[in-house]
C-alpha cells in the first residue's frame, strides 16, 4: 500500500510561510507542517493550526540558524555572540560530542522546545530537525529521550531513493554520506517504537520542488510510508534561504493535477498520526 505524508517545514518562521501552509492545506495536498516554536510568527502559526484540525502539526527542532527558546546566556556552547544559534554545524556538532557542558545545554534547549510545543495544546503529529541536525547521534539521542516524555511517535529519517529521482528527471547522484547516518537514525528510532518513513523526498530538490517533480513523485511513489517535505511561502521573508523558489513550491502543492494522480495511483494521503 502506498501511504504519503506531504509536509511543510519552517511553519512559524514568517507570515508568508504560514499563509502558504494554510493555502496548501485548504486548497492542495499538504497534510502536515513542522512548527518552529521560537519562530517570528509561531503564535500566528498556532492560531491557524487550531482552526485546521486536519493539519498534522509537528515540532521542527531548531539548533542551527535560528533563535533558541532559552535565554542565550544559558547556551554559550550553542549560540553565537548575536544570541542566535551558530551556523557552523560541523564545529558545533564536534563541540556537542566532546563537551559535557554543551550536551547539558543541548538537552535543556531540546526540552524547552518540546515544552513550548506542548504548551500550544496541539497534538504532536511528528518531529524533525532543521537542516536534519538530528542525524548527529548525540542530538538524535537527546531528542529521543525528551520526545518520549512529550508523546513523540513519529520522526523523519531523510533517506531519499535516488533511483526514483532519476526515473523522474535524471541526473541525481548516488547515496551520500548523510544517508548512512540517516539509516542509523531510522534503525535507532524504530527500535524505540517510533514510526519512521520508509522514503523521504525533498533533499535533492530542496527549495525547488516544482509541480512537475511532485507529479513525478506521485507517479513513481513506492509502496510503504513516504514523506514529501517542502518549503512553501507566498514570497521572500527575513531569514529565507537564498535561491529557494518558495512560491513555486506553494504552486506545486496546490497543483490541480495532483489530486487526480493521488486517486489514480491509489495513494493514501494523511498525517503521520493517521499512519503511526
Amino acid at each position: 500500500m502506498k501511504r504519503l505524508v506531504v509536509t511543510a517545514d519552517d511553519f512559524g518562521a514568517s507570515i508568508e510561510v504560514n499563509t502558504a501552509v494554510e493555502q496548501a492545506h485548504r486548497h492542495g495536498i499538504l497534510t502536515a507542517a513542522s512548527l518552529m516554536v521560537a519562530g517570528d510568527a509561531a503564535a500566528d502559526a498556532v492560531a491557524r493550526a487550531r482552526v485546521m484540525p486536519t493539519l498534522g502539526v509537528g515540532l521542527h527542532i531548531v539548533l542551527v540558524e535560528g533563535r533558541p527558546m532559552l535565554p542565550p546566556e544559558r547556551l554559550p556552547a550553542l549560540v553565537a555572540p548575536d544570541g542566535n544559534f551558530r551556523t557552523d554545524m560541523a564545529r558545533t556538532g564536534a563541540r556537542i560530542f566532546a563537551s559535557p557542558a554543551a550536551r547539558r545545554q543541548l538537552a535543556a534547549e531540546v526540552e524547552a522546545q518540546f515544552a513550548a510545543f506542548a504548551a500550544t495544546g496541539l497534538p504532536l503529529d511528528h518531529v524533525n530537525a532543521h537542516k536534519h541536525y538530528h542525524l548527529h547521534p548525540t542530538i538524535a539521542g537527546t531528542i529521543l529521550r525528551a520526545g518520549r516524555r512529550f508523546g513523540m511517535r513519529s520522526i523523519r529519517a531523510p533517506i531519499e531513493d535516488r533511483a526514483i529521482l532519476n526515473a523522474i528527471e535524471g541526473g541525481a547522484s548516488g547515496p551520500r554520506i548523510e544517508t548512512i547516518w540517516a539509516r542509523l537514525v531510522r534503525r535507532r528510532m524504530r527500535a524505540a517504537g517510533m514510526a519512521v518513513p520508509d522514503n523521504v523526498f525533498g533533499l535533492a530538490w530542496s527549495g525547488a520542488m516544482t509541480a512537475a517533480r511532485v507529479r513525478g513523485l506521485l507517479d513513481h511513489l513506492p509502496d510503504g510510508l513516504s514523506e514529501i517535505y517542502t518549503h512553501p511561502a507566498t514570497g521572500p521573508y527575513p531569514g529565507a534561504a537564498p535561491g529557494y523558489d518558495y512560491p513555486g513550491e506553494l504552486a506545486a502543492l496546490t497543483d490541480a493535477l495532483a489530486p487526480s494522480l493521488i486517486t489514480r495511483e491509489r495513494i493514501a494521503l494523511g498525517r503521520f498520526a493517521d499512519f503511526a
